[in-house]
Order: structure tokens, then C-alpha cells, then sequence
């Protein structure tokens, strides 16, 4: 009896849905992409790798457990009860609100979620917000290794070449799904003939209400 192989799924939102809607040019419905990442590459489990802003909220990528997205949300709620609020900071809190509800739904849905806080960087006085999961993806390529034997890629960030020919180097098949106007040249020659181009999924992945 052949054994089943088992493959994963790896998705860098920040490369490949960078930008949003206003960047696709049309909206993703996420239930539709689990089911089809799971239909078409019978993937077993499928890890999202993105930031998240905390504004306050007390927590460090050193603790042995990962962020409890309600406790979040209920602090972020909470903060919008504080009276002294401002205008200014209304805006931000909602904004991040409806960011913490949309990953409790992509949980909902059956993405393992790697979240990293963002961190507040200053340059000539202006302030660049950056989560960079890069190091984070690769350490689970690796550290799950014994666990697949096929990965799906979703990100054409070069930055990812070395850590995908050494998985190639241990017999791991590897396939890319990514947008092909934000793909390295390094990840496609990686990849052959198993690069998939993402803007081609929109008829079966878009948002229709």
C-alpha cells in the first residue's frame, strides 16, 4: 500500500496580499481559498504568516503560548469605552479591531495563525510600522520538515530561495502559488514548472457578495 503523501501549506500574506484589494484589484474570499488549497493540494494544515498591532496590549513573543486574539479584542473594545479618547485614536483602535475580527475568522476557517506584533520604527521623524514573518515561515518549513512531504508556497519573496533549495535538497516537492508581478526570478526557477501564477484563481477565489 503506497503511503498517502501529506503536504502543507505556507501563506506570506504580506508578499502576496500586499496592498489589499486596492493592490489585486479584487477582493479575496478566504473560505474559498482554504477549500480550494485543500481541494485542489489535498493540504493537510495551512499556516498564515502576518502582523498584528497591539496598541497597548501586553504581550511578548517570548511567552510559551500564543496571543489570545478575544483577550485582544476585548481590550481593544474596551478602550473605546475610555472617555478621554480621542477622535484620532478612534480611528486606529476600529481600524485594528476589524483586523483582529477578520483573523478570528480566518480561525474559524481553519488557518493556523502565526501572528508577530509590529513594531514602530522611526525614520526622519515619521513612524514605519513593520511585522516582518520572514524568519518566522522559514523556521516552520524547517521545523515541520518531518511532518510533509510536499509544500505550497504562498509568497514570490526571494528572500525564501536558500530555504526552499535546501527543502528540494531533502526530497521535499515544492510548489509556488503566488502573484506573478511580485515574484523573485530566484522562486520561479526554483519552482519549474510548479509555479502557479495566483491572479489566475480570481473567478474561483473572489469575494462576491
Amino acid at each position: 500500500m503506497v503511503k498517502e503523501k501529506v503536504a502543507y501549506a505556507f501563506v506570506d500574506a504580506a508578499n502576496l496580499f500586499y496592498g489589499g484589494e486596492k493592490s489585486l484589484g479584487w477582493k479575496i474570499d478566504y473560505k474559498k481559498l482554504i477549500r480550494y488549497l485543500k481541494e485542489k493540494y489535498k493540504i493537510k494544515k495551512v499556516f498564515y504568516y502576518a502582523g498584528i498591532e497591539l496598541h497597548g496590549y501586553k504581550y511578548s513573543l517570548l511567552e510559551d503560548k500564543p496571543l489570545n486574539l478575544r483577550m485582544l479584542l476585548n481590550y481593544l473594545q474596551n478602550k473605546l469605552k475610555d472617555k478621554d479618547i480621542e477622535e484620532s485614536e478612534i480611528i486606529i483602535v476600529s481600524r485594528h479591531i476589524k483586523r483582529v475580527k477578520f483573523y478570528l475568522k480566518l480561525e474559524q476557517f481553519g488557518y493556523l495563525l502565526q501572528l508577530k506584533p509590529t513594531k514602530i520604527y522611526w525614520d526622519d521623524d515619521k513612524p514605519i510600522k513593520k511585522a516582518n514573518c520572514d524568519v518566522d515561515m522559514t523556521l516552520d518549513l524547517v521545523r515541520y520538515m518531518g511532518e510533509y512531504q510536499e509544500a505550497l508556497i504562498l509568497s514570490g519573496d526571494g528572500d525564501f530561495a536558500r530555504v526552499l533549495k535546501y527543502l528540494q535538497s531533502k526530497k521535499r516537492s515544492i510548489c509556488i502559488l503566488a502573484r506573478g508581478e511580485r515574484s523573485a526570478k530566484e522562486i520561479r526557477q526554483l519552482a519549474g514548472k510548479n509555479f502557479r501564477d495566483f491572479n489566475y484563481l480570481r473567478e474561483l477565489i473572489k469575494f462576491t457578495q
